[in-house]
């Protein structure tokens, strides 16, 4: 009989963004920056709010990979597939600035009005209303007390009803406690085969281009550091268009910049 080569475990979105928060989670060479766009965090914040499955994550433990930030995984959970998921929850619900594609620093403010339950962009027209909250990460600080942020929210809005507004915003809250599958892949595996189940899962969803596929490949080889070499060529490619961003790569990759 094989060896099982994967196990599927659930796990609450709330744990899920304490790995993040503990920098548990690992984002491998083999992975595409962030892609999507403000509008398809929305919809994934609405499809929890509504309770509909989101899609598995997949995780891989090997402590040699390489990672983003030039370091190794040691010590974490490497993230295989959901990079864009996870990027979503953290900037959304924790408020966490992100990296897009261009390597641009940036905030996704998503806002919810609970009179109709629904999410939106943050955009002007929003922020001047009172009927949005503008932006949900201050539902889901640490410290925050649901009840007040009730009772700021009908101070501004008199003739909604209190009790119908908390138990949307609690309801909105919960949604820390969806289960997500993550299917776990042994540690047996070598980087050629995870690489190769990344590219098969990723031919779905939103596709890998060419370069995609050529950049992932690339960053696999370790008896050439691929992961050094698919860094240089991104960078560069980067640097052509933008040569101020060579301040970014000395702030944000400290082992790539003193080899």
């Amino acid at each position: 009989m094989a060896t099982p080569r994967y196990q599927v475990v659930p796990h609450p979105i709330s744990t899920i963004l304490t790995w993040v928060k503990s920098k548990e989670i690992a984002i491998p060479e083999i992975q595409r920056p962030f892609v999507w766009n403000s509008s398809q965090v929305r919809d994934l914040l609405d499809s929890l709010y509504k309770g509909y499955p989101v899609g598995y994550l997949i995780s891989w433990s090997n402590p040699t990979v390489r990672l983003k930030d030039g370091g190794t995984a040691a010590g974490k959970r490497i993230l295989i597939d959901g990079q864009q998921r996870v990027t979503a929850l953290m900037a959304s619900l924790l408020g966490i600035t992100i990296i897009n594609k261009d390597y641009e620093v940036t905030r996704i403010k998503i806002s919810f009005n609970p009179i109709e339950e629904r999410f939106e962009v943050l955009n002007p027209v929003i922020q001047k209303s009172k009927e949005w909250v503008p932006d949900i990460s201050e539902l889901f600080a640490p410290d925050v007390h649901l009840l007040n942020l009730v009772d700021a929210y009908k101070e501004k809005n008199s003739g909604v009803d209190r009790n119908a507004i908390f138990n949307v915003f609690n309801q909105l809250k919960k949604i820390e406690n969806n289960m997500v599958g993550i299917i776990e892949l042994s540690n047996e595996l070598d980087i050629e085969t995870v690489t190769e189940i990344f590219i098969r899962v990723n031919s779905q969803g939103t596709q890998l281009s060419q370069a995609d596929f050529a950049m992932s490949k690339i960053a696999a080889n370790e008896t050439y550091q691929g992961n050094v070499l698919r860094k240089a060529i991104d960078y560069f490619c980067h640097l052509a268009i933008s040569p101020d961003f060579i301040h970014t790569i000395q702030e944000k990759d400290h082992e790539f910049t003193k080899n």
